[in-house]
């Protein structure tokens, strides 16, 4: 906010921008205004926007801004105001017309923050389970037991596709978005396979992406772009696919408890997927560095993260043993990896060979630094 007119927060719904909002502006000591496109006393104050946010000093804070994308053009003029007396912070739950309105009326003067639910690293890796188990959504990690959090998380499913996703200009029918978010649920962390998934919906292969990129866009599904290396082996290019948050994998999947997630033939995808997203954050990588490597031989990475022209490696492995492979000797010689960390469910760091170590979850926070 300092150094931006514009801020957006973006994230999927219930990931608590709202809060983080309404506690920095606790925080400031210049005026706040906050409107909430949510209730129709401000909707209606905003009806003529130049007329409403014209006048305004300090920070204005407009929630749910994904309502009303003719903001964006009056936001603009206003951010290009000399020694202009407000900066503005505006909440969404992402979508292609809100990105591409806020890219086209706001390029140069917006800076985007992605908020996403807790991390081990702000929970403790004490409750590293219950976060895996329930996810990071506030409401569904807090709640008051197992079976409250997958009742809450159970209700969110329903509202997000039958009133958040219309909301981001998305026109499929909730209940095929609700069957195809429960298919690939079963398909966490494979490598998506269009065709087979249009055939099981009795439709075409672009129709099947499209849904995969209308759940992506609300933050709902993450898709690991393949890594094309310049080595003579035949490399699998389509994406592989996770659900972004473990607590609704497992709604979905219809595991309550630790017990039946520990007994499911998912546990392992499951793990890497929550895993995958925690070094994600705690390197600070960009969705555009993070990318997986597969060979049609069998050789495979699970996340590898391209910055400058350094290269790291990561590997998922629900073990209490890890060990080296012959796919990560592959990978660390093709690959030419500054390091390769095959990250455990425990708390110890050791060397695994050359180049190589395994990291406990626990530890991961000590033992992984943020990229420069």
């Amino acid at each position: 906010m300092r150094n931006n007119r514009v801020v957006g927060l973006i994230g999927m719904r219930q990931t608590g921008k709202t809060t983080l909002a309404r506690r920095y502006a606790r925080g400031v000591r210049a005026p706040v205004e906050f409107f909430d496109l949510e209730r129709p006393r401000d909707l209606a104050r905003l009806a003529d926007p130049m007329l409403a946010l014209e006048r305004l000093r300090g920070i204005v804070i407009v929630d749910e801004v994904q309502r009303d994308l003719e903001l964006f053009p009056v936001l603009r003029v206003l951010a290009d105001r000399p020694r202009s007396p407000a900066r503005f912070l505006v909440l969404g739950s992402a979508s292609p017309e809100l990105l591409q309105q806020s890219s086209e009326s706001l390029a140069g003067r917006i800076s985007y923050l992605l908020v996403r639910g807790f991390s081990v690293a702000e929970v403790g890796a004490a409750r590293l389970d219950r976060l895996w188990l329930r996810g990071g959504l506030p409401r569904s990690f807090l709640a008051r037991s197992d079976a409250a959090s997958r009742e809450w998380r159970d209700d969110f499913v329903t509202t997000f596709l039958s009133r958040d996703v219309p909301q981001l200009g998305i026109a499929t029918p909730p209940a095929t978005l609700r069957r195809f978010w429960s298919m690939l649920a079963h398909y966490h962390g494979q490598v998506w396979n269009a065709a087979e998934f249009a055939r099981a919906f009795g439709t075409s292969a672009p129709t099947v992406r499209r849904y995969l990129d209308q759940l992506t866009s609300a933050f709902a599904v993450r898709q690991l772009q393949p890594w094309f290396a310049n080595v003579r082996k035949r490399q699998v290019k389509a994406p592989k696919v996770y659900l972004s948050d473990s607590g609704l994998l497992h709604s979905l999947l219809g595991l309550t408890h630790l017990s039946e997630l520990e007994g499911h033939p998912k546990v392992g995808a499951s793990w890497e997927g929550f895993m995958l997203e925690e070094v994600v954050r705690q390197l600070g990588a960009r969705d555009d560095e993070c990318f997986f490597w597969a060979t049609h031989a069998g050789a495979e990475l699970d996340l590898l993260v391209v910055r400058g022209e350094r290269r790291y490696g990561f590997e998922f492995k629900r073990t209490s043993s890890p060990a080296v492979t012959p796919s990560l000797r592959i990978a660390a010689r093709d690959l030419d990896l500054a390091r390769i960390d095959v990250v455990y469910p425990g708390d110890a760091v050791f060397p695994l060979a050359p180049g190589i170590r395994a990291v406990g979850a626990s530890a991961l926070a000590s033992a992984v630094a943020p990229l420069r």
